[in-house]
Formats: structure tokens, C-alpha cells, sequence
């Protein structure tokens, strides 16, 4: 059965330079990941109708991702993103996606047989993105699909990737994310992410146990050099699971191939403790490595 994956895709531009056509966003990344661990996955987002959107599409369908489901906007484009680089490899974004076509994906034909679709997958993935481009329409619809599977028995993952800019305040941004939770199965926020959304210095154990309180069967908090803190229904208190050292060229996309390693283990049957550590793993990978995915 197909992973559905629903988000922004983005022609990135990186300061140290690189030729061809490249590209990212956070949903998009992860669902790569998958696609080259060889799980079949449907990717939902929109483009344009110009010849770069058809080299995007052709690009991502070369990875083995299902495109089928993204749509195609008359009048709009791809969004770019470029990437800067500090000394230590920490990364900091700029954005032009005020235009975006996957902004309006949720109002084009084709998306009401993408979410029937998605319906029946084995696992449907979003973001905290996913719900900031689009409008409130498109936001109850990706929560309605999530919270119709959860309470079919189905799986349901969401990570909170917080970009302030994208909303109009935190607090606005708090409670979709709330709601998110309270609809997810399988739960993969960044402790930063949670700290900046919700204005607080809580602690990974912390924010594990409010999202498992929020509803949320499985949750691993990813924490960066320091590890990840896991937490399943089965457990009474969170678990720490160290991460190992390694260098960093470029942090660009680390959580999102965090998630990707972390799914792959899940979708595999593996126990969570290995997808932890097949998480952990892929990170490490992207850790050394300039952009956000290795083309």
C-alpha cells in the first residue's frame, strides 16, 4: 500500500553554488528518503504549467515517487528557497513563495481524488508547512483526512516544522499544530520547533508526554546532537536515545531525513527503538552533505 504525502516542493538555491536542477521542502525530502528505501509514495502538492514545474515532476517521478496526484496551477509557479551556510554548517533560509502553486492545491480539480485516494493508504504524512500554505479550507480538509484514519485505525504522521513568517502569530500557528496532534498517530516534532511555536523552554521529555497527553500513540522528539526522546503508549515515561557525533557540513534537511528513516523503519515493522536508530542514521547521512537532498 502507498505512503500519501501532502506538502510544498521547492526549486532551492544554495550560496555555495551547485549545477542543475535542485530542489526541496520538507515534505518533499522526506518523501524522497522513502522513495529511494523503496517504499512506493504518492506525493500531493501543486506546480505550474511551465517547462521547469514539467522538470520538477519528471525529476521527482525518476526518484520512483507517485506523481500522479500533483496538480497543476494555470497561473502560478514553483516557490525557491535559498540556502545560506554559517562556519559551523547551520543553515538559514530566504523564501519567494508568496506565489506558490501549492499554496492553492486544495481548490484544484484532481485534489478531491487525491484525498479518496489517501484515504485508503497505509500511511498518510504532513507538516506543520503542509497547513501554513494552504487556506483554512485546505487545512480542515488535510485534518478531517487525518482524523477519519486515525479513527479508522489508520496512520497518521505529522511534524510540527515551524516557520514563523508563514503565519499571521504563534498563536494561530499553536492551534492548528494542536489540532494536528490531537489527529496523528505517529507524531515527529523538533524540540526547537515546539519551543519557538509555543513561546516555552520545555524539555524533549516534556514535550513528548504533551504530545502523547494530546493524543498521539508514538512520538519521537528529535533534539539534534543531543538524541531523540521516544514515546509509545506502551511505556510509562519517556525514553532518551543518544544520537553519535558526527560532523556537520550542512544541517539542511537532517529532520526531514530524520522522518524519512524513522518511516522507513516503521513502515518495515521494525520495533520503534530501530526506527529511532534508522532515523538517526539517515540524519547523519544528510549531515555531511551540502542541500538538503544528495542528487
Amino acid at each position: 500500500m502507498t505512503t500519501f504525502i501532502f506538502g510544498e516542493a521547492m526549486l532551492e538555491y544554495h550560496s555555495h553554488g551547485g549545477a542543475g536542477l535542485r530542489y526541496g521542502g520538507d515534505t518533499l525530502n522526506t518523501a524522497i528518503h522513502l522513495a529511494r528505501a523503496g517504499h512506493d509514495v504518492a506525493y500531493v502538492t501543486a506546480v505550474g504549467t511551465d517547462p521547469i514545474s514539467d522538470a520538477l515532476v519528471a525529476a521527482w517521478a525518476a526518484e520512483g515517487i507517485d506523481t500522479r496526484h500533483v496538480l497543476r496551477h494555470p497561473d502560478r509557479n514553483p516557490g525557491i528557497y535559498a540556502i545560506h551556510l554559517d562556519e559551523q554548517g547551520e543553515r538559514s533560509f530566504l523564501y519567494w513563495r508568496d506565489r506558490s502553486a501549492a499554496r492553492e492545491m486544495f481548490a484544484l480539480p484532481g485534489m478531491a481524488e487525491a484525498l479518496d485516494a489517501a484515504a485508503a493508504a497505509r500511511l498518510v504524512y504532513f507538516s506543520l508547512i503542509s497547513l501554513a500554505i494552504v487556506d483554512d479550507a485546505g487545512r480542515d480538509a488535510l485534518i478531517v483526512l487525518a482524523g477519519q484514519r486515525k479513527q479508522a485505525g489508520n496512520a497518521v504522521a505529522y511534524d510540527s516544522n515551524f516557520r514563523p513568517n508563514l503565519w499571521p502569530d504563534h498563536a494561530a500557528a499553536a492551534a492548528v499544530s494542536q489540532r494536528a496532534v490531537h489527529n496523528c498517530t505517529i507524531g515527529l516534532p523538533t524540540n526547537t520547533d515546539e519551543r519557538d511555536l509555543w513561546g516555552s523552554e520545555e524539555g524533549e521529555c516534556a514535550i513528548a508526554s504533551r504530545w502523547a497527553a494530546g493524543g498521539c500513540d508514538l512520538v519521537a522528539v528529535k533534539a539534534a546532537e543531543k538524541g531523540c526522546v521516544l514515546s509509545t503508549s506502551a511505556a510509562r515515561e519517556p525514553e532518551i536515545m543518544a544520537a553519535v557525533p558526527t560532523d556537520v557540513v550542512d544541517s539542511s534537511g537532517a529532520g526531514d531525513a530524520f522522518n524519512g528513516g524513522f518511516l522507513d523503519g516503521w513502515l518495515r515493522g521494525k520495533a520503534v527503538g530501530e526506527c529511532v536508530e534508522s532515523g538517526q542514521q539517515k540524519a547523519r547521512e544528510t549531515l555531511k552533505h551540502r542541500g538538503a537532498i544528495l542528487l
